[in-house]
């Protein structure tokens, strides 16, 4: 329609008539006389309104479906966000717990024996060292280590140390095949040496042929010239077998370490060695049969605080 007077005088005459219409139906209500008009309009208009609607209707539920599964895949990463979390909290909980126990276990052994020790942690494992049994621990020349002190935890005798560097250490374990020590019954002076199997037990030379010993007995460090490299009293482990020697000059036991080797975490390195040989003071008290049987310890001598150069 092109734009010309009469036009736009139609036009606004339509208007006109489209505003009384809206009037005179609102103003009618249910009796309106436009009711039957409108009703026919919606028959005739409803069927296309609802094919219009059943073809939209799966489109918008695929758009609402996507985004409630957006929904609900940010509350799932969410949960596992959280939960990472806590375990992880958790996990830190737990390992700060651990060390801490550890490290008064250390303490403990430390105090009973008069031992000065350095806290360290196992941050590697061997060989460090061609094929030896070893472990490297964060401290070094830097926190006054040297090589051959002598290396314990809250249960006894780890091993010594053998290659310090400035920040860290290699630590040779009494579990190697190559460690020797030198240790000596609980209770009397039947002395030997200690030698590391590997995971089974500790094979110990007595050099008393007719040493009394038996299964259950337990041993600790003879000690060394000037602590070094292994200070008097850290228990070692107990018998579990003693093999039959007859007419033999020595006599072999197999000795179970007090130590789990596996399952390393915190260590003491002993910096300064005991005024006085602590003996049996730093083995655990023993049970009723082992005491029983057990000869009659030596006076043990007084126990120095536990002391400490610092931890990690």
């Amino acid at each position: 329609m092109r734009d010309t007077r009469e036009s736009r005088l139609l036009l606004i005459l339509l208007v006109a008539v489209a505003f009384a219409l809206i009037t005179v139906d609102i103003k009618g209500g249910e009796d309106s006389p436009l009711g039957g008009a409108r009703r026919a309009a919606a028959s005739v208009l409803g069927p296309v309104e609802r094919g219009a609607a059943g073809a939209v209707d799966p489109v918008a539920g695929y758009v609402r479906a996507i985004r409630d599964a957006s929904t609900h895949q940010e509350r799932l990463d969410q949960a596992t966000r959280e939960n990472a979390e806590l375990r992880q909290r958790l996990a830190s909980s737990d390992a700060a717990t651990g060390r801490t126990k550890q490290l008064d276990e250390m303490l403990r052994t430390a105090g009973a024996g008069g031992y000065t020790v350095k806290a360290a942690q196992v941050i590697a494992i061997g060989p460090a060292q061609g094929f030896s049994w070893t472990i490297t621990i964060d401290a070094g020349s830097d926190d006054g280590l040297t090589r051959d002190m002598t290396v314990i935890n809250g249960q006894g005798l780890v091993g010594r140390i053998t290659t310090v560097a400035p920040t860290t250490a290699t630590v040779l374990l009494a579990s190697d095949p190559g460690f020797t020590a030198g240790v000596r019954l609980e209770g009397n002076n039947e002395i030997g040496f200690a030698a590391g199997q590997g995971t089974g037990p500790m094979k110990i030379q007595l050099l008393n042929g007719r040493a009394q010993v038996k299964e259950g007995d337990r041993l600790v460090t003879f000690g060394s010239h000037s602590g070094r490299p292994f200070v008097p009293g850290v228990p070692v482990g107990k018998v579990v077998q003693v093999e039959a020697t007859p007419g033999q000059l020595t006599k072999t036991i197999q000795v179970e370490p007090f130590v789990q080797f596996t399952r390393l975490d915190l260590v003491g390195v002993v910096v300064v060695p005991p005024r006085t040989d602590p003996r049996d003071a730093v083995l655990p008290p023993a049970t009723a049969a082992t005491a029983a049987a057990a000869p009659a310890p030596a006076a043990p001598a007084a126990a120095a605080p536990p002391t400490t150069t610092g931890g990690h």
